[in-house]
Order: C-alpha cells, then structure tokens, then sequence
C-alpha cells in the first residue's frame, strides 16, 4: 500500500488517497468486462484519466460479478461523446454519456463531480442543483457508501481509496461518507441505499450511519415521489430478501414508505411477516434467474400480505360477480393505500386482479392439472404464475422458471426502414392472404 499526493488544476493539494498496488488485492485486469476495459483504454489513449469506479470495483474485491461497470473521467460530457459515437448524453441535474454495445449493453460514463453538498457547512437542508465538475478526490467523496467510492486504474491496476472503503468491505461495515446525518438530510433516499447494500452483501450497518437512518427517517416523504416509487422498484427487482424486510422493519422505515402495513404484522400477524419474506424470498431467487417480473406483478406479490389481512373473504371461494366486487373493493383501498408512490390507475386495476383471483387458483389447483374453462380464460396464464410464486412461498412446489414470461427485447441497432415499407399493404394482391386486416383486394 502506498500513499500519493493529487494536484487539482487551482494548484491545491487534494486529500492523500490510499493506493493498493496489484499484488495487495484480489482481482486483476483481466477480470473486468471486456467492454468497460475497452472504453477505459479509449479514454486513456486520447489522454484523458478514467477509472473503473462504485459498485463494480466494490463486487470485484468481493469475488462476485459485478451487474454494472460504471467509469468516471476527467473528460466532460461533450468530450467523451467525440470519442464514442456510439452514445448518447442523459441527465439534467448532472449529465453523463451512456456508451452502447450489442445486446442492448450500456456502459455509463460520468465526469468527475465536486464535492458540494458533502462540504457544505450550515444549515442546509435542500440538495442543491449542482451541475458543476470537480476532481477525483472530490467525486469520491461526493459518493453515497465508502464500499461504493473507490476507484480502479488499469494503468498501474491499483485500487485508489479515499474515503476508507477497502478496510470497511474486509469488516463487513455499510458506512455513510462524511457526516451520515447531515448527508441524509440533504438527500433521505440515502437511507434506502444503505439499507438496500447491507441486506444484499449481508454487512452490517455501522452505529453512527444507522442511528441517522432512524433520526431522520420521517425526511424521506419529502423526497419526490418518482425517486422513491423507482428505488422501491429496485429493491423488488434485486434488492429485496428476508434481510432487507427485517432492516426495514426494525429501522422503522419500512412504515414510512408503506403506511398502509401498519398493524398488519401485529399480534397474530407473525404469519404474514413470513409470508411476506417468503414472498421475498421467491421474487429474489426468479430475478436472480433473469427473469423480468413487471411493476403490477411485484407489486401485487408484495401486497398479499396486507391484502389478506384488509379482506379476509379472499380466502373464501366466489362466483365472478363476487369476485369482480372483491376486485373493485381491493382498487379503491388501493387508491388511497397507494396515493403517496403515485402509481398509475391502471396498474392498480392490475394489481387489484391478481389478488382477487388469487384463491380462484388456490381452489382449482391439482397438482399443476388445471380445469379446462380455466385455462380458456384469458387472463389464466399470467394469474397462474402469480398463483405459483404465492404457492412456493407458502412451502410448496418450486415455481419452473422456464414457465414464467421474459421480456421481449428489442435490438437498438437494428436498422428498419421507413414506416411506409414496415407495414402490410391493407389488402393482399392477388390469391395471396395477408393485409393488416386479411382482406384480399377485389379484381
């Protein structure tokens, strides 16, 4: 290990990083995706200094394979954008280059931010708009969680540490940079990501960082409802386990952003708590699996715990004129239930659904043998798979991933022509069938 003095460009001695050279950690050059170390050595060669940086070099020391590999540069945004033309600029409150390859594969290339608000002194409780660049050191800083803010170089492929990050990812320790309280009130949603990174790497949160999150749980209703609705999203779709609902719970947090659960998991309702793990549990191991389950579908597996408790009579077996009520009854609760995440009326009506129909499947089910007027429904297939991720988080049969829809995915560099050539004429010529509407033209 080995210490070096940074020089930013007003001629001022930057904070002395903790270097550690190659042959003091675990993984090499040649463990890093091919593309991001393309774009690394892009950047390089036209002299600009880049660095592999967050969460891949954080999964990199863990021996795990890393899901994102993020790079940050001295290059502005205008300039990265000249040395890949393959790539677009996204963001208005800090722009940043998204760099494609094939497959729909995007690697994310940011400029070096300045500190701001990590340095700020005073009573400042609003996140400013900041747009304004800054150095290596200073982006460090400006980072959520110590394991998240360390940099690689591939020049000399060393680790370059600033905020004390290596020596918290070998204690196993999810820590704030900087002051935790001061930073969560500048920006709350802080609270999810901390609690998000210790349930996935199973660390434990330090005393300090947790005690902000309790202090100042109450700010994350200030923070803007899209922020929140998608990084509850994310949680569902990867972050989310038995360990994340019990850090959630006991922070108090979990009522915070889920208002309507209260009282649910009181008394007797120990039962729906694991369920609701279980649940978890299922969602967690299908995501792992590349599997695709949309916002409606989540969402509604996250909500039969409470949706049982509000509405008991989901257990008893109904005609279709009872269950459509049941529906009805479920999509006004959630109205009101679901008002602060501004989830749209239509995914509502879907969650509401799903849930209603729930126990129609518990009833028909034999061994995976369905009746034939169920399986003519139309919506038998995609309430079928809600049936038997329910049913494998109450102890039984696993779920066959290869049952469950995937996304379609389309290919951005697929070059198509124009619209009017896409398209069926109306009607076929001749003999021939076809047309948008399968009409033939008369001769």
């Amino acid at each position: 290990m080995q210490e070096r003095t940074i020089i930013n460009t007003s001629g001022i001695e930057e904070p002395k990083p903790l270097v550690i050279i190659k042959d003091q950690h675990n993984f090499s050059i040649n463990d890093i995706d091919r593309d991001a170390l393309k774009v690394l050595k892009q950047l390089h060669a036209e002299g600009y200094k880049a660095y592999l940086v967050g969460g891949g070099v954080r999964d990199l020391l863990l021996k795990r394979i890393p899901k994102d590999y993020d790079i940050s540069t001295e290059a502005r945004p205008g300039q990265i954008r000249k040395v890949f033309r393959n790539s677009r600029t996204i963001g208005r409150r800090f722009r940043l280059v998204q760099v494609f390859f094939p497959e729909n594969k995007i690697i994310e290339v940011s400029t070096f931010r300045c500190k701001s608000e990590y340095d700020i002194d005073g009573e400042v409780d609003v996140l400013p708009a900041n747009n304004t660049f800054g150095t290596e050191a200073d982006d460090a800083f400006r980072r959520d969680l110590t394991i998240n803010s360390l940099f690689y170089d591939i020049e000399n492929e060393a680790i370059i540490d600033y905020t004390g990050g290596v020596d918290d990812l070998k204690k196993g320790i999810i820590r704030i940079v900087g002051n935790p309280d001061k930073r969560i009130i500048r920006d709350p949603v802080r609270i999810l990501r901390s609690i998000r990174h210790a349930s996935r790497i199973k660390f434990t949160i330090e005393e300090q960082t947790w005690n902000a999150i309790i202090s100042h749980r109450e700010k994350l209703r200030l923070c803007p409802v899209s922020r929140i609705r998608d990084e509850i999203l994310k949680d569902l779709r990867g972050g989310a386990n038995r360990e994340w609902l019990r850090l959630m719970v006991d922070s108090g947090v979990f009522y915070i952003l889920f208002p309507f659960y209260r009282g649910v998991f009181d008394d007797e309702g120990a039962k729906r708590k694991e369920l609701l793990a279980n649940i978890l549990r299922v969602i967690e191991r299908i995501q792992k699996n590349s599997a695709h389950l949309p916002e409606a579908f989540l969402l509604a597996l996250f909500l039969i715990p409470w949706s049982s408790c509000v509405f008991p009579e989901m257990s008893v077996q109904m005609k279709s004129g009872q269950l459509y009520s049941l529906s009805r009854r479920i999509k006004i609760s959630l109205d009101s239930s679901l008002e602060h995440l501004n989830i749209k009326k239509a995914t509502k009506e879907h969650i509401a659904s799903l849930l209603a129909r729930l126990n129609v499947f518990a009833v028909q089910d034999k061994n995976g043998n369905w009746p034939g007027w169920l399986k003519k429904k139309s919506y038998f297939k995609e309430n079928s798979y809600f049936y038997m991720i329910y049913r494998e988080s109450t102890g039984g049969t696993s779920v066959d991933l290869t049952d469950l829809p995937g996304p379609v995915k389309k290919n951005r560099f697929l070059k198509t022509g124009s619209r009017r050539n896409e398209r069926n004429p109306a009607f076929a010529k001749g003999k021939k069938k076809g047309g948008v509407f399968g009409l033939r033209k008369k001769h």
